[in-house]
């Protein structure tokens, strides 16, 4: 059965920029490693979506709307879907002196604030610096390749999922959940004590939790320590 709106699924995907073949984004490590694009600090594997919740480019939102569980997809996506047509008015030259009088040396691709906006610095020359406010990605046209690879269907599926946003580095097998009447009971490992402003995270978890699950009154959090024998 196709998904629906609402649904809460584990997807792969890879971004590739069509006219050069570029890959500028993927959930898959073996991808990015290929592609250069690879960055130690980043956690991979497919994303937890919510459908009609998660921000998504509306083609690629459709195209779920018409895939099952399993199944592959790929939809091209044109600039006005995505990061916005190429707009030459919003490309400025401004004097270098706006910069110095501020302490800032601007280099040739250097990405900089200017009067409250993002922009990349384009060209210098003759004191004049060229500022362009579009989006880097703005104009391209992408082709989103993907693959739903699950269908969350219990609550405490998916509340492992919604946890794993909150905790991206912690193994999925070393969370449970288990949903018992309307109380919810999130078991963690040790290694979670150890992590900044966990308090705070998991007051947003719940916090989340109580928004996406009706049924759900209370959270009880268990922190599992291992013992060795």
């Amino acid at each position: 059965m196709p998904l629906a709106k609402g649904d809460y699924i584990l997807l792969d995907y890879t971004v590739v920029e069509k006219d050069e073949n570029k890959v500028v984004e993927t959930t898959q490590e073996v991808v990015a490693k290929e592609a250069g694009i690879y960055r130690p600090e980043e956690v991979y594997g497919p994303r937890l979506v919510i459908l009609g919740e998660t921000p998504l480019w509306e083609p690629v939102e459709n195209a779920l709307l018409n895939t099952d569980e399993g199944q592959d997809f790929e939809v091209e996506v044109p600039p006005e879907r995505a990061y916005g047509v190429r707009d030459p008015g919003k490309v400025k030259i401004v004097s270098i002196r706006e910069f110095h009088r501020h302490g800032v040396v601007p280099s040739v691709g250097d990405v900089v604030d200017f009067e409250g906006q993002r922009a990349r610095v384009v060209s210098i020359s003759g004191g004049r610096v060229v500022l362009d406010f579009n989006h880097p990605l703005a104009g391209k046209t992408f082709v989103v390749r993907g693959k739903v690879v699950k269908r969350l269907a219990t609550t405490e599926e998916k509340a492992v999922a919604l946890l794993k946003l909150y905790l991206p580095r912690v193994s999925e097998d070393k969370l449970k959940a288990a949903l018992e009447a309307d109380v919810l009971t999130v078991t963690l490992p040790a290694e979670v004590l150890l992590y900044e402003r966990i308090g705070g995270l998991l007051l947003q978890y719940a916090s989340e939790v109580s928004t996406k699950f009706e049924g759900v009154k209370r959270i009880r959090f268990i922190q599992e320590v291992e013992l060795k024998s």
